[in-house]
């Protein structure tokens, strides 16, 4: 197993197979809609292969805030089903700790859904902890993937 920094556009789009184990009705031109709008704003994947086949994927972004300065965000951490259970996960984040060390950032931090225990526990083992709440007012419902 391989963990690689996918570098462009063109191959964040050819990847999405991996993104439908979340948002199975995410197609190529949204993808690709929301990859414009995001890749400006220091938006980053890396991706794990198994030889040549692309079994889990996580983007990130770099980012500051004022109470603690540069962070690295984990966002959309996606292993294909088949490929749980045998550590990919930990590469994931094995590897964005060391990208964010590598970019002096201080903290690592990632949102998760409430009802996501199974992964609370894997991030609770990962050193990552509850700081405060991210509240949400949704404003389209149609939005939501």
């Amino acid at each position: 197993m391989l963990v690689r920094e996918l570098v462009d556009k063109a191959e964040m789009l050819k990847h999405l197979s991996v993104l439908n184990e979340l948002y199975p009705n995410l197609t190529e031109e949204e993808y690709a809609r929301e990859l414009d709008e995001m890749l400006p704003h220091r938006y980053g994947q890396i991706a794990v292969f198994d030889g040549e086949v692309c079994v889990a994927i996580s983007g990130f972004w770099i980012g500051n805030k004022l109470w603690i300065g540069k962070y690295l965000e984990l966002d959309n951490i996606v292993v294909l089903s088949e490929y749980r259970s045998q550590g990919i996960g930990k590469m994931l984040f094995d590897f964005l700790e060391r990208k964010a060390i590598e970019n002096d950032c201080k903290m690592l931090s990632l949102d998760s859904y409430t009802s996501n225990f199974k992964a609370h526990k894997f991030f609770y083992n990962e050193g990552y902890v509850p700081k405060g709440f991210h509240f949400v007012k949704i404003l389209d419902n149609e939005a939501i993937k």
